[in-house]
């Protein structure tokens, strides 16, 4: 029995949960996930979704981007997150160049729904085409403006996204557009808390934040990150949770108390 949850809530979170609890004002945990033992951890928390983020490439598979990871490796570890996981919503990420066209990012979702057991897709930047096309194939997505990893030859260096007006208000607009395309979620990254919190108050969907302040109604840190295990520097957003902490179970239940009580991100973990 899942210690921390009782019985009653230990079948899957559903859009529609993740929905409500925006709706009432309660703050929704995610942390990235990329295999069994890690995913029956943070589930037993009571972590509310799950990201198997393509900061795998970085975190698991030790490149410095994230552009080397292939739909095979996404499928490969949302399939073993989705085997150990009992309640928390997963998410997996369309690689890099895996969503060029519509019919591709289509066919490559399936793989992750029914090959991983992914509940969602999520994909980088204002593709309205491809969320659309998506969603119309009856496929769950999760929108992602900010910083865009996957962009990283273009911009050339991981920065803060949205710091002057004209950049903001495309942000704004961008966000709109993809409720409107009917993503489910969106997640900013490394975007000013301010502007977070504008799109957050507008949108009806849920926004989760990753370096974007207090006031997403959802937060998430790669799990690496937090728990202060990798081989590169900890982000300024993230937060070494296993400082205090006697074993990683307790660090993850931190976190996941931290996010629900609103106590993190903290002012030092936003921009």
């Amino acid at each position: 029995m899942n210690s921390y949850s009782s019985p009653a809530t230990l079948k899957p979170l559903s859009i529609i949960d993740l929905a409500a609890m925006k709706q009432r004002g309660e703050k929704i945990s995610c942390l990235t996930a990329y295999d069994a033992g890690f995913s029956a951890l943070i589930d037993k928390v009571g972590v509310d979704m799950m990201l198997v983020g393509d900061s795998l490439g970085m975190v698991i598979q030790g490149h410095a981007t994230t552009l080397p990871v292939t739909v095979r490796d996404m499928v490969y570890h949302t399939r073993c997150v989705s085997n150990a996981r009992q309640r928390a919503f997963i998410i997996a990420d369309l690689p890099f160049m895996s969503y060029s066209t519509p019919v591709i990012a289509a066919k490559n979702a399936a793989k992750l729904m029914q090959l991983g057991g992914a509940q969602m897709v999520k994909l980088e930047g204002p593709r309205i085409d491809c969320v659309s096309f998506l969603v119309d194939q009856g496929i769950p997505v999760c929108g992602h403006l900010g910083l865009l990893p996957q962009s990283i030859n273009q911009l050339g260096r991981y920065k803060v996204q949205g710091k002057d007006r004209a950049a903001a208000e495309k942000m704004l607009v961008d966000a709109h557009q993809l409720q409107q395309a009917g993503a489910g979620l969106l997640l900013l990254e490394c975007v000013p808390a301010v502007l977070a919190k504008e799109i957050s108050s507008q949108l009806t969907i849920p926004v989760i934040g990753i370096g974007a302040g207090v006031d997403c109604d959802a937060q998430v840190l790669v799990l690496y990150d937090m728990l202060n295990i990798g081989t590169v520097k900890r982000p300024r957003f993230s937060r070494n949770f296993m400082s205090g902490a006697a074993n990683i179970e307790e660090a993850i239940n931190a976190y996941h108390q931290a996010v629900k009580q609103s106590l993190f991100p903290a002012t030092e973990h936003s921009f």
